[in-house]
């Protein structure tokens, strides 16, 4: 399959690599100069969960009208990132080309749809990754849980399966769901419950959550969220929603969320997809949720400064 991955971050990086690994041909979109460099001249090197090697059959480009008409196209970009990346891949979609999107937070689809139909979109949710990049053409992940894909508009097709199938043969766990929008809100909560109040305190998932005063804080956004999720009427597969989240942070308790590892970096964050999201929800569906809207403007306030 041919494949052009935009967005060559950490997670973009680990996807490229293993799909570049397994025989299809990849292309890795991204404005970063040195990376694409280090990738082209010495390959790309994947440590972690799924072994260390170094992936040299990667192509590398800042533009996608380089690579052509592509197979699937995958947007690994930063939330933020979405609307620009769907504007960006005109040239390299065709009328059967799928666009699998995959971020955190919400709202993903909906950027896309701004410039694209949303007739070829399939969303992704990634869970257990805790990706970073090391330097230049390295990076590392600290699990390989699940990627679940599903048609943005529901229902379990022969083409998600099909797309679902190229991960598995490239080493990744995953499976394709008749509603991704439940796994989206699933994983939305866990984003909720660690990204802005381990940003907040600079701490570790296993840090919040053993903590009794900053696990209050984590604890109320998670609820909110949850809260809001229920007002929405998602239909999500479990009623209690600390213990979701607790069991959530068990499984990787060293890591750290990509969105401190951006304030570490001094980065413009993902907030205002993440917890900056439940107020904005809650208007809407009449519940409320003050957790968030402190850890938000806490985040928000730190990044002026940027």
């Amino acid at each position: 399959m041919k494949i052009a991955v935009v967005g060559t971050g950490a997670m973009g990086s680990v996807y490229a690599g293993l799909l570049a690994d397994a025989g299809n041909e990849v292309w890795a979109i991204d404005v970063w100069q040195a990376h694409l460099d280090v990738i082209r001249e010495q390959g790309l090197r994947i440590e972690g969960a799924s072994g260390d090697r170094t992936v040299h059959s990667l192509n590398v480009a800042q533009s996608p009208d380089a690579a052509g008409i592509c197979d699937l196209v995958i947007i690994a970009t930063k939330a933020s990132g979405v609307g620009a990346a769907a504007k960006s891949i005109a040239p390299i979609v065709g009328d059967s080309t799928l666009v699998l999107t995959i971020q955190n937070g919400l709202g993903a689809g909906e950027r896309i749809a701004q410039y694209r139909s949303t007739d070829n979109i399939l969303l992704g949710v990634a869970g257990g990754f805790g990706a970073s990049i090391k330097g230049p053409g390295h990076v590392h992940h600290n699990g390989m849980e699940l990627i679940r894909v599903g048609e943005m508009r529901g229902g379990l097709t022969d083409r998600v399966q099909r797309v679902a199938a190229v991960w598995q043969e490239a080493g990744f766990k995953v499976k394709a769901f008749e509603d991704i929008n439940q796994l989206i809100w699933e994983k939305f909560i866990c984003n909720v419950t660690f990204s802005a109040p381990c940003t907040v305190f600079e701490r570790t998932l296993g840090e919040i959550m053993s903590d009794p005063f900053s696990w209050q804080i984590a604890r109320g956004c998670a609820l909110e969220a949850y809260d809001t999720a229920r007002a929405k009427e998602i239909q999500l597969s479990f009623t209690d929603a600390e213990k979701y989240v607790l069991e959530f942070g068990s499984k990787m308790p060293d890591a750290r969320p990509s969105m401190l590892l951006d304030h570490l970096a001094r980065r413009p964050s993902e907030i205002d997809a993440i917890n900056g999201m439940v107020p904005v929800v809650a208007v809407a569906v009449g519940t409320r949720a003050p957790y968030n809207e402190v850890v938000t403007a806490i985040v928000k306030s730190r990044e002026s400064a940027f």
